[in-house]
């Protein structure tokens, strides 16, 4: 793969033509846009704010965006706006930028420093027809939240402008690799499209309709299922809308990253997002494009990134990648052995007079039994998956090193609560094909879509390393290593362990938890996760669809 060249931090004046124009846009009538425009901060980019609504609307907005192949304009004008009284906004008009509010604040926080003042403003920000390569850039900060249009519950068959739903590099289009590469991209999703309903015909026959479920729940089942074994054909390229709400401070560390990061398309998103948030937000982002203030932390992360690459080539061994079949998906390298004694003391320790060191001492010389009792204490009656005991847990950490394909890590990746850090993705470390593929008679579809993929990577990467895994599907595994402590660890696996999850990383969650207890020998601690679902999980999809249906009526 090719080097970074070094820090490349873009202008933010205007938003270039060409760019905007990458992207499908959509049209409004003009009585649709005299609504509009009181609400979202622009009506023809793929990024924009929204403004002027209540708090409850921006975050039903964004829940119903992940189940829908609709842009958030057009949902909010579908589903919406009927419900509002929107009568008494026609005056406003919210692409008109808030020159005025650039001098509010500028006192208190940009000529005094105080960045806690940038953590009282907040915006939701839509960010539509984003790779998915470039939601992990986005979803990667800690303090901000993040909702993203699902492959589980929504078919990639269709189109937007007449096109399939990837991502169009300006740089490849222009090269000579891209008519190649729309070519292949259209090919994927084609076979996208053919294997859908093969697979959806063998679930209607093999999974038949149950006494309890309806006839709606049962179409949502097989069409879930579906979705979820040929996920893995779709490439890193496929487009997806992720709506954001983040504070001034958070949105200013993103857009740092991104104008350091060595995708172009992200250093692109970058300026469009900053455009839409100094629409609302202007003075939390004045230091962003400063030569002196942002420029420099930016040239700051290129220049890291840069020195790391040419260190790790140098540095160290490569060797070969024959190593697949010998390491384990999920491996758990490093906790502390003593973790256990160390989370009990930390339970007992906010209920004494002690110093730290003398409750620790007392806890290693307790018996078994009363080592449990504490723990069951500390973890009372947990009612339900929410209850979750308290900050005791953070006491002691477990590492995972992990390789599945690409599909389950961007489901587990939205876990902010924890570390995680991931390689690039390619072909190396080969692909999952899912069983149902094999059983459906798909599985030769499956396999040409992944050779394609492998293919069109090797000849993107000679000359466009940083765009070639655009190219590699989400079947193919990619190697990150995740380090959570003991809390974080019991929201994440209860949660991806129940039954409705996608298969994937429902595996990946149970090893997790086994080897907390197998492997750190941490049973005392695992036995809190009483929520953790080890079963197959076939049912689980109906009985989501079921209880979803039962909310509704």
């Amino acid at each position: 793969m090719n080097a970074y060249s070094g820090p490349r931090v873009a202008t933010v004046s205007s938003v270039p033509s060409h760019l905007v124009h990458g992207y499908a846009t959509e049209t409004f009538t003009s009585e649709e846009q005299d609504i509009l425009r009181r609400y979202f901060t622009n009506l023809d980019r793929p990024v924009f704010a929204l403004v002027n609504l209540p708090e409850v609307v921006k975050g039903a907005l964004f829940a119903r965006y992940s189940r829908t192949h609709k842009s958030l304009r057009r949902l909010f004008l579908d589903e919406f706006v009927l419900d509002l009284d929107v009568a008494g906004d026609s005056t406003i008009d919210a692409t008109v930028g808030l020159e005025r509010a650039d001098e509010l604040y500028q006192k208190v926080f940009f000529e005094f420093g105080d960045d806690s003042v940038a953590q009282l403003g907040g915006v939701h920000l839509a960010c539509e027809q984003a790779s998915n390569m470039l939601t992990k850039v986005l979803e990667w900060g800690r303090i901000m939240s993040y909702l993203e249009q699902s492959t589980r519950y929504l078919a990639y068959d269709a189109r937007i402008d007449g096109r399939f739903r990837y991502y169009r590099d300006p740089d490849l289009l222009a090269s000579s690799m891209g008519t190649r590469y729309v070519g292949d991209m259209d090919r994927m999703f084609e076979s996208y499209a053919s294997a859908l309903p093969t697979l959806q015909e063998y679930f209607k026959a093999t999974r038949p309709k149950t006494d309890d479920e309806s006839d709606f729940v049962h179409r949502q089942t097989l069409r879930a299922m579906s979705f979820d074994a040929v996920r893995g054909m779709l490439p890193a390229a496929s487009i997806s809308n992720v709506g954001i709400y983040g504070t001034g401070q958070a949105y200013e560390a993103l857009l740092l990253r991104m104008r350091s990061h060595p995708l172009p398309e992200a250093r692109a998103y970058a300026d469009m997002m900053l455009e839409e948030l100094r629409k609302v937000i202007p003075s939390f982002l004045r230091r962003v494009d400063l030569a002196d203030r942002g420029g420099l932390w930016s040239e700051y992360l290129a220049e890291n990134r840069s020195a790391m690459e040419s260190i790790a080539g140098e540095l160290v061994d490569p060797g070969g990648h024959d190593m697949v079949e010998g390491s384990p998906g999920v491996d758990l390298v490093d906790w502390d052995p003593e973790g256990e004694t160390k989370a009990i003391a930390a339970m007992l320790y906010p209920y004494t007079h002690l110093p730290d060191r003398e409750v620790l001492a007392q806890v290693e010389r307790m018996c078994v039994e009363d080592r449990m009792r504490v723990v069951k204490a500390y973890c009372g009656e947990r009612r339900n998956r929410r209850h979750k005991p308290g900050r005791a847990l953070e006491r002691t950490f477990y590492r995972f090193d992990i390789l599945s394909d690409y599909g389950a890590f961007r489901d587990l990746q939205r876990h902010r609560m924890l570390t995680v850090e991931w390689q690039d993705l390619s072909p190396v470390h080969g692909f999952v094909r899912p069983s149902a593929v094999d059983a459906a008679g798909a599985d030769e579809l499956f396999d040409r879509v992944m050779d394609r993929s492998a293919a069109l990577y090797e000849d993107l990467a000679v000359d466009h390393g940083r765009q070639a895994p655009y190219a590699v599907s989400m079947a193919f595994r990619v190697r990150y290593v995740m380090q959570l402590n003991l809390r974080a660890a019991m929201h994440m696996l209860e949660l991806r362990s129940a039954p409705q999850g996608h298969p994937a990383y429902r595996k990946i969650a149970q090893e997790m938890y086994r080897q907390i207890g197998d492997v750190a020998g941490h049973k005392a601690l695992a036995s809190l996760f009483i929520y953790m679902d080890m079963s197959d999980g076939e049912r689980g999809r109906a009985e989501a669809e079921t209880r979803l249906e039962t909310r509704k009526a």
